[in-house]
């Protein structure tokens, strides 16, 4: 039985040893492990072997390459350009087709807002914080956010807790630029 295996072994040596003594002696070449490369080499690789092949430009003058910049940035700005408008068309456009409403806020009309009372303890000033609860873009979400200024109080009217209303004016001091228009609720 030992000797069956070695009859197999030599059957499949004459063949083998037959087809490397017909093909040519590149053959033993093309068995070489094939190189593996990362895909950034590969890329490399491939735009040399273009830049090889391509044929050579001609060299441009400072003049010829300033003016293909310029033509690449008039390009550039035109595209810019469209993509404005289509975004603004599409910013006004609700999905009824009407444009939006008018903003809340515009030249000349000061922005109001409503808040708690922190603080009182400065004379004819009060802080109080905005409390903002909005829906996120994304995750649609309800995130609560909150954000205190500090608003002008000529009669000393507001305590802290009272909810109020108070509207943009001038700048009043360093750090007070809203004026206390009215008490909404009263703290207990």
């Amino acid at each position: 039985m030992a000797e069956e295996p070695n009859n197999a072994e030599a059957t499949t040596d004459e063949p083998v040893a037959e087809a490397t003594e017909a093909t040519p002696p590149e053959a033993p070449a093309a068995r070489e492990p094939v190189e593996v490369l990362a895909p950034k080499e590969r890329r490399r690789r491939a735009r040399a072997a273009r830049a090889a092949t391509a044929a050579p430009g001609r060299a441009r003058t400072p003049e010829e390459r300033q003016a293909q910049r310029a033509a690449e940035r008039r390009r550039k700005a035109r595209a810019r350009r469209v993509e404005r408008q289509r975004a603004r068309a599409k910013a006004q456009a609700t999905p009824s087709g009407e444009p939006t409403p008018p903003r809340e806020r515009e030249p000349g009309r000061q922005k109001t807002r409503q808040g708690v009372v922190v603080s009182d303890r400065p004379d004819k000033t009060i802080t109080v914080r905005i409390d903002v609860a909005r829906r996120h873009r994304r995750y649609a979400k309800i995130v609560r956010t909150s954000s205190t200024l500090h608003a002008h109080d000529e009669g000393n009217l507001a305590h802290a807790g009272d909810t109020v209303i108070v509207r943009e004016s001038r700048p009043l001091s360093r750090t007070k630029r809203w004026r206390l228009v009215q008490v909404v609720e009263r703290a207990q």
